[in-house]
């Protein structure tokens, strides 16, 4: 094996013979008439030769190149040695040369080439054969022998990245350096794999195939990131492709730009407060460290926020503020009481985004709609040596659903909460626990070891908001739990009842279930059992 030094590489490398293949046609013309005023000979296949001609330029065809007419609707029309054989020739190799001589191969020097459009194809709901004629074959194929031979040969796969070669050329007298045509690797590369991540995850969605051998995620830089979770952590924010609504479709009206954070955080609570049909009234949601401090119905927005809010005053602060329906003015007052990070509603008015503008250091996101809490998708988690791969948890229970398993019957009013209250426990921490009170969370335990400190940590945090409102007893008297998971012991169910629960949601399926529904029954509480559980690591 040559080590890196042996062969060194070629720096600048002049342009003289250009090959365009591109669907996406954006700044083509403009792009190809300065390449030609650079004495750039232009190549180029079908549409996009149609597409310059018509410009006015000179353009050989590649059929005139390979001797072959384009044929099988376009199949094959670069799979062809006068074509690989001119990307992939080592300039500074002998033999190389004298093949290229004996048969007629001319070598190209640029190759631009973007690929049938896959993934638009696969989000518009196309059928299996038209997304099966938008997997591009040639196109790859290229870019993939372009970008080995990056000692020579520039790979263009993105319109954004016309002007960048074009300033690059004019730098160096019509020639790129080999630093630039490295980056211009790494970037076709990275194409070509996003491209492949894509077919694999649709073929592997249209078979039903749940657990393919192998599995690809690809993203597109969105933003780099001043750091990670910590300042001493690099990062950066890629979007998939799927235009779910939220932080990553969202249009930013002011603040400066997200954090890692933030962006999380913000993903959080937009989908939370996604699950609660803006149809059936304002639902409000506040988030601190992914968690939700305080999530409210209400007959207005501004009344939703200020439940929410009385729920935990104090990790509100610095919080992000997700809204179920577009941000009005007399809820943007509101809101600005005190330091938020971000809110996040679909839609704003003009005149809630005048009382934010005071606001310098608030961030306003606004999306189109809210996203679909129950949309199938992939979660996935990095773990040493792989990833975990899973359904997104798109779970709902329904009142129908719900079997009453003690002596006392719930209350209309006790189910109402208890739906709400399990709606809220998905989108928290394990383990968790949530008290809430006619539309509004009073009291949430979240991320303990042990599910029964969950329950006496998110009664004590009641207590505590109780005495900062000066209300006349804890928040959460006569409020209903929910449980995420089974209480493997009656004494979590206990310490709810001491705190003042008369109704329990829970998935039930503890070996103790007896035990735990002999405790509600002796304390007079109902409880159901959903037979779904929510865990949330």
């Amino acid at each position: 094996m040559h080590s890196a030094s042996a062969t060194p590489p070629v720096n600048l490398v002049p342009v003289g013979r250009a090959l365009i293949s591109v669907s996406d046609k954006t700044g083509l013309v403009d792009f190809a008439r300065a390449l030609a005023a650079q004495g750039v000979e232009l190549i180029s296949t079908g549409g996009t030769s149609a597409a310059l001609r018509q410009a006015g330029l000179a353009v050989r065809d590649v059929s005139e190149v390979t001797g072959f007419p384009e044929m099988m609707d376009g199949r094959v029309k670069t799979l062809h040695p006068m074509v690989h054989g001119g990307l992939l020739a080592l300039r500074d190799d002998d033999e190389h040369l004298v093949a290229m001589a004996a048969h007629g191969i001319e070598p190209i020097d640029l190759l631009v080439v973007n690929l049938y459009p896959f993934e638009q194809t696969v989000a518009r709901g196309a059928s299996y054969a038209e997304c099966i004629e938008n997997i591009d074959i040639g196109g790859p194929a290229m870019i993939r022998a372009a970008s080995k031979n990056h000692k020579f040969v520039n790979v263009v796969t993105d319109p954004q990245d016309y002007d960048a070669l074009l300033a690059e050329m004019k730098t160096h007298d019509g020639a790129t350096s080999y630093a630039f045509r490295q980056r211009l690797a790494l970037t076709a590369y990275s194409r070509t794999a996003a491209y492949d991540a894509a077919v694999s995850a649709w073929m592997a969605g249209a078979i039903k195939e749940t657990a393919p051998r192998r599995r690809a995620f690809a993203g597109q830089l969105a933003q780099t990131l001043r750091y990670g979770e910590n300042p001493h952590q690099s990062a950066a924010f890629y979007t998939d492709g799927t235009q779910r609504p939220g932080v990553a479709t969202a249009q930013q009206w002011q603040g400066k730009e997200l954090s890692y954070n933030n962006i999380n955080d913000t993903d959080a609570a937009f989908e939370l407060v996604a699950e609660f049909d803006p149809a059936q009234g304002p639902a409000c949601a506040i988030i601190k460290h992914a968690n939700p401090c305080g999530v409210a119905r209400g007959a207005t927005l501004a009344e939703a926020y200020a439940r929410a809010f009385d729920c935990d005053r104090t990790s509100a602060f610095g919080g992000i503020i997700a809204l179920n329906q577009p941000l009005d003015e007399a809820t943007a007052r509101e809101i600005t009481g005190i330091f938020t990070e971000v809110v996040i509603a679909p839609g704003a008015s003009a005149e809630a985004r005048a009382v934010f503008a005071a606001k310098k250091n608030l961030r306003l996101l606004t999306t189109d709609r809210l996203p679909d809490p129950r949309a199938k998708g992939l979660a996935w988690k990095q773990v040493a040596g792989g990833f975990l791969v899973q359904d997104r948890d798109n779970g709902a229970i329904a009142l129908a659903d719900l079997k009453v398993v003690t002596k006392r019957q719930p209350t209309e009013a006790e189910l109402r909460d208890m739906l709400f209250a399990w709606t809220v426990a998905k989108h928290v921490k394990s383990n968790a626990i949530i008290y809430v009170k006619d539309g509004a969370t009073v009291g949430v335990g979240a991320g303990q070891m042990s599910r029964v400190d969950s329950t006496r940590i998110a009664a004590r945090k009641s207590q505590d908001m109780a005495e900062a409102i000066d209300a006349a007893g804890p928040l959460t008297q006569g409020s209903v739990v929910a449980s995420d998971a089974f209480f493997p012991f009656a004494d979590g169910l206990i310490t709810a009842a001491e705190a003042g629960a008369t109704a329990i949601i829970q998935p039930g399926g503890s070996m103790r279930d007896d035990e735990v529904i002999a405790a509600a029954d002796e304390r007079g509480l109902a409880m159901v059992f959903t037979g779904m559980r929510h865990f949330r690591h």
